[in-house]
């Protein structure tokens, strides 16, 4: 099994998801009380999220590829990136260290495609679901065709992700939100399927919440790396 290095505390909420999730996948696969290989680098999120807000990007970048490079030194043979908002910065992360990154976007695109969705919705952060990387990566790649909410839906979903789920605040109302901006969607653009583009939203909504397709990036993320630690790259 390989060592996989965790870059986590993107929230923390979603972070432990993560571990969760790999470790779940790994059991199930070597049975017993077989866990995960894991190094982890978890980081105080309100330094992360001043950077997101002040547009520094590249600053982001430079602390995220100055981790993977620490974990690389520890003894990681790939980087998990556990976030899709700061996969902005992948190509920084690269830059810095010789390791692979196993991208959520690559994960969730091909988990999109065997499910057989080609049009699907994008909730997330502003930024995810505002800046060209996620979008564009899922259109390139896997010949998605990709929506989200209009202005107020997209800062409604923010709110909820920045005010309450990073603080571990799951609201009934805050659901409702959420499914209400879904069905909108659904009725303007006759989407096939749902992608929880923020690590967060899994803990707000459930695949028993929809009767669309459901892609928690989390999730599928997790399971992607735990394969590749165990030498099944690319399986889900």
């Amino acid at each position: 099994m390989k060592r996989l290095g965790l870059l986590g505390g993107m929230s923390w909420e979603s972070s432990v998801v993560y571990e969760r999730h790999i470790n779940e996948a790994v059991r199930k696969r070597l049975g017993g009380v077989a866990s995960a290989d894991l190094l982890i680098r978890s980081f105080n999120f309100a330094d992360i999220e001043a950077l997101q807000a002040q547009g520094d990007w590249v600053g982001a970048g430079q602390v995220l590829g100055e981790a993977a490079s620490d974990l690389e030194r520890a003894g990681a043979e790939a980087i998990v990136l556990c976030t899709n908002t700061m996969h902005q910065v992948a190509s920084d992360i690269e830059r810095q260290s010789s390791l692979p990154l196993l991208h959520i976007v690559t994960a969730t695109g091909e988990a999109i495609t065997r499910a057989g969705a080609r049009k699907v919705a994008l909730l997330g952060t502003r930024y995810t679901m505002e800046r060209p990387f996620y979008q564009d990566a899922l259109a390139e790649q896997f010949g998605l065709a990709v929506v989200t909410p209009d202005q107020a839906g997209r800062d409604e979903i923010h709110r909820i992700i920045y005010d309450e789920l990073v603080q571990g605040i799951v609201s009934s109302e805050s659901k409702k939100t959420a499914l209400a901006i879904i069905s909108e969607l659904g009725r303007e653009y006759g989407i096939e399927g749902v992608i929880a583009g923020c690590t967060e939203i899994e803990l707000l909504i459930d695949r028993s919440d929809l009767e669309l397709t459901y892609f928690p990036t989390t999730e599928i993320h997790a399971r992607y790396a735990a394969h590749w630690a165990l030498g099944d790259e690319g399986e889900i």
